[in-house]
């Protein structure tokens, strides 16, 4: 009966998944009820097959279910954390999400005990779905996909710094993947040892295809510019004083 209960759910799993009324977690939500259903029924017709009258279950069912509660705590916990999941909708096959302890990565698949999370290096990760539910998690497209990108850097206090702005602004409006809503924008947060410090914030419409590359290139846009226009990238500088001997002497000698 266990063998047809798992054929039958692989039937419903293809004619679910053929359903394109509904979204995937809605499928995969109706596939989890209906992979349960057909397992009950499975089991109660095989005890029914055995001749096990349901009734006599009633005298032991207290205990078993005592029994079950201590052994199948995590399991079972894991199992309602996924419905929640996709009952709540928060998330979702194709997120990105963050995990608490800073992996990054896309949620590929979620099954009834765990969610199949990809990171960008191609490793997955089993995570049990009460941990999506009782830790934090950051989801990078729960609402939309816009992503931020940041980029600091410090210019020489001998550099136009009004004209280095506006090549910051200029370099990061060229690229491609910036979107104008919101638009690029650029502070200046410090007067550092060596250099006049600004940071650079500009937003791309996806961020599932990742940030690296367009701060990358509009990082190589940046030295471009300055370098055409002057513009100089200091490295970090000290004044070194050197003392004669004969002045070293005097002192100690004053000191004396």
């Amino acid at each position: 009966m266990f063998w047809v209960a798992a054929i039958a759910a692989d039937m419903a799993e293809d004619q679910i998944r053929g359903l394109k009324s509904l979204n995937t977690s809605n499928r995969a939500l109706v596939l989890k009820i209906t992979q349960i259903l057909l397992y009950i029924i499975a089991f109660l017709i095989a005890l029914d097959f055995l001749g096990i009258d349901l009734t006599t279950l009633t005298i032991f069912s207290g205990a078993v279910g005592i029994g079950l509660g201590f052994g199948l705590q995590k399991i079972a916990s894991n199992f309602i954390s996924g419905l929640i999941l996709l009952m709540e909708k928060s998330i979702e096959e194709g997120d990105l999400i963050e995990l608490a302890d800073g992996t990054v990565g896309f949620v590929r698949k979620a099954s009834a005990r765990f969610t199949l999370v990809e990171t960008f290096d191609g490793k997955e990760i089993l995570v049990p779905n009460e941990d999506l539910i009782t830790s934090r998690v950051t989801n990078l497209t729960f609402s939309n996909s816009r992503g931020r990108v940041e980029i600091s850097l410090g210019v020489s206090y001998k550099s136009d710094i009004e004209l280095a702005r506006k090549l910051l602004l200029e370099a990061a409006a060229e690229h491609p993947r910036t979107i104008a809503d919101p638009e690029p924008v650029c502070f200046l947060r410090n007067f550092g040892d060596s250099s006049v410090d600004f940071t650079l914030f500009f937003w791309v419409a996806d961020v599932t295809e990742g940030r690296w590359e367009p701060q990358s290139n509009v990082m190589y846009a940046i030295w471009q510019k300055f370098k055409d226009n002057n513009i100089e990238i200091p490295f970090p500088q000290r004044d070194l004083h050197l003392r004669s001997s004969e002045t070293l002497k005097v002192e100690q000698h004053d000191s004396k």
